[in-house]
């Protein structure tokens, strides 16, 4: 039962991006786009290469366009008062970054910044804007992607609001899996520091490394350096109390 309740959620993130990379492609474009359109599509669109720790954009910065991320992974963060980083999210292959701030007309409210070697389709704001306002199918993958990571971000606030340390890193694990897959070996398609993981489930490095630790011991998952490997899903799921 708790494995179908991830399935049935994953199954419906898969749902939501394919539509939306159906949409927001050049041969799609192509056919629903007046020739005029397409052709401002096709002389604006850019593609930008970014290596391993590049900043995509900071906060704070105009926001210029959007970022549709054809290979690699970032990650969304945002710098506190006494200069220690949040993580709000990351994005992986088929995600959009920057399209928030710009319908909101305001600056970025976060640094984007790349974890792996990215390749990236960049959009002028302009031209985004014009393709929404003339192309109903894009427009709806967009509210349906809108809403989807408006779910993810409510989840994420009772994550940190309402369980213990440990419940917060299993569900977070769950969630990291979901989100970005696994390689050919299991381990989740992201490195990640234990400060990092600490800061994702609000806690002390020293509190995250023990309970990593802990979490080896019992056999729930396997670590390598900064990868990780769920072993007993459905015990995690238990554990985390993970209803998505």
């Amino acid at each position: 039962m708790l494995t179908n309740i991830i399935s049935m959620s994953l199954e419906q993130q898969l749902i939501i991006e394919k539509n939306f990379t159906k949409a927001f492609n050049k041969e799609s474009l192509r056919q629903s786009l007046s020739s005029e359109d397409f052709k401002m599509y096709e002389k604006t669109l850019k593609v930008l290469e970014f290596a391993k720790g590049d900043v995509i954009f900071e906060d704070g910065e105009f926001p210029k366009g959007v970022y549709f991320i054809e290979k690699g992974t970032a990650k969304l963060f945002k710098s506190g008062v006494y200069g220690k980083d949040q993580i709000l999210r990351f994005c992986k292959e088929n995600d959009l970054l920057g399209y928030r701030s710009l319908l909101c007309g305001e600056n970025f409210q976060a640094n984007a910044e790349a974890m792996t070697p990215m390749k990236i389709q960049f959009l002028p704001s302009d031209v985004f804007l014009r393709l929404l306002e003339v192309d109903p199918k894009l427009s709806y993958a967009m509210l349906q992607k809108i809403a989807y990571e408006l779910g993810e971000s409510a989840n994420t606030v009772t994550i940190l609001a309402q369980k213990t340390v440990r419940e917060r890193l299993a569900e977070i694990l769950i969630l990291l899996e979901q989100k970005l897959g696994t390689d050919p070996e299991g381990f989740i398609k992201i490195s990640l520091t234990r400060e990092e993981i600490a800061n994702l489930i609000g806690t002390a490095t020293e509190s995250a490394i023990r309970l990593i630790s802990e979490f080896k011991q019992d056999k729930l998952i396997a670590v390598e350096g900064r990868n990780f490997k769920i072993l007993n899903r459905d015990k995690l799921i238990k554990l985390g109390h993970v209803v998505i």
